[in-house]
């Protein structure tokens, strides 16, 4: 397998420079994954209650997958109730021990009061255990492509396995609004009330005229403060998440500040539409040397208002690409940087049917690969040494 780079088109774009006081953020478009701003987003972070944004994500599976439904009532272990009830003196919806709680108040419960009963209640229905559970999230986490999160719990218990990153969280996050939107709005709910308590919404966030509508705070000591929100202005999304603030309000400040900074800083400019080719790949032993390429939307980043820094892409193909070759085959990724940071990434798939070139044409394709093979094995080896 090899790397082969093509760049195309610049243009001049930049963002005012932005600084944060906490340690961990990230700022990122929800639709295409633009990356607005971060700071050592890929650092391993406690998640707190933040973990719940997981927990939701596999509740909402197992509805959309008909294992759960929002009437199904589900018990309150003695478990659920002790660790993440009252007596804990922790998030809790109150729900009472040995009750029987509807699962749609349960996601009420986890999403809108940061409920940890509500979160074990609904994790020992699903794997018969908390633990159990936690296994699940993980393995459904890096199936999803979170390599990096690792579960232990369910609602954030400190532990030094439960570890996630801001980046991870963020496209975690954008990966369940987009994939649940009908059972993602229970987020955005303003208060829950349970047992004749009735609990606003944890969101600092919620109360403010920014555009949030959901996710989730989160706090244990010794991790500092934290937040992964999402906000719409003028019908485009962000996601922001934020780790490690020493107050509730240096977290609620600077995630303000940041949305604000980059609704009111960044457009969307679509680099290629729908169906526009965006390259070509070579082709060897085909009826033509090489196909084109599309990607499967329209390519789409958010980019600074004020120009002052180069946008650039590079597709990296997984070649080489031999004949015959079908329309629709994956086999490149596009991938789009301001500056230094990759902003946004979609695959390329082929836009054509490429039939197999006559016989000389093979066989002139396979002397031409021989050769390519042989520089990079011999001669680019021995220019690195």
């Amino acid at each position: 397998m090899f790397l082969l780079s093509s760049w195309i088109s610049s243009a001049a774009i930049a963002a005012q420079p932005l600084q944060t006081s906490v340690p961990h953020a990230i700022l990122i478009d929800a639709s295409t994954h633009s990356v607005l701003f971060e700071k050592n987003a890929d650092d391993l972070v406690v998640p707190a209650s933040t973990v719940k944004i997981m927990t939701a994500e596999m509740v909402f599976e197992a509805i959309k997958a008909g294992k759960l439904k929002l009437n199904d009532e589900l018990k309150v272990s003695k478990t659920a109730w002790r660790q993440g009830g009252a007596p804990a003196h922790g998030t809790t919806m109150f729900a009472a021990v040995n009750s029987y709680v509807p699962v749609e108040d349960l996601i009420r419960g986890l999403a809108i009061v940061s409920a940890n009963d509500a979160s074990i209640v609904l994790a020992e229905a699903l794997a018969g255990s908390e633990g159990a559970f936690a296994t699940q999230m993980t393995a459904r986490a890096h199936a999803l492509g979170f390599t990096h999160l690792t579960f232990t719990n369910s609602w954030g218990r400190a532990d030094p396995d439960q570890l996630v990153t801001a980046r991870e969280m963020a496209l975690l996050s954008a990966h369940l609004i987009d994939t649940f939107p009908t059972l993602y709005r229970y987020f955005g709910e303003k208060d829950f009330t349970w047992n004749k308590i009735k609990q606003p919404n944890r969101n600092p966030l919620m109360t403010l005229d920014i555009g949030v509508d959901g996710l989730k705070t989160g706090y244990i000591e010794g991790s500092g403060y934290d937040i992964v929100a999402s906000a719409v202005q003028n019908g485009e999304r962000l996601i922001f998440a934020l780790y490690g603030a020493k107050t509730a309000k240096e977290r609620e400040t600077e995630a303000v500040r940041i949305f604000q900074w980059g609704f009111r800083s960044f457009q969307a400019k679509v680099l290629f539409g729908r169906g526009e080719v965006v390259g070509a790949a070579r082709v060897f032993g085909g009826s033509q040397g090489e196909v084109p390429l599309v990607a499967p939307d329209a390519v789409k980043v958010l980019v600074p208002r004020d120009l002052n820094e180069p946008l650039t892409g590079r597709i990296v193909y997984t070649g080489p690409l031999l004949a015959p070759v079908k329309a629709g085959k994956e086999v490149a990724q596009l991938q789009i940087y301001r500056g230094a940071i990759q902003v946004y990434e979609t695959p390329l798939r082929t836009a054509a049917d490429v039939g197999r070139g006559s016989l000389q044409s093979r066989a002139m394709d396979s002397v031409f690969e021989y050769i390519g093979y042989q520089f990079r094995k011999y001669v680019l080896k021995a220019v690195s040494h």
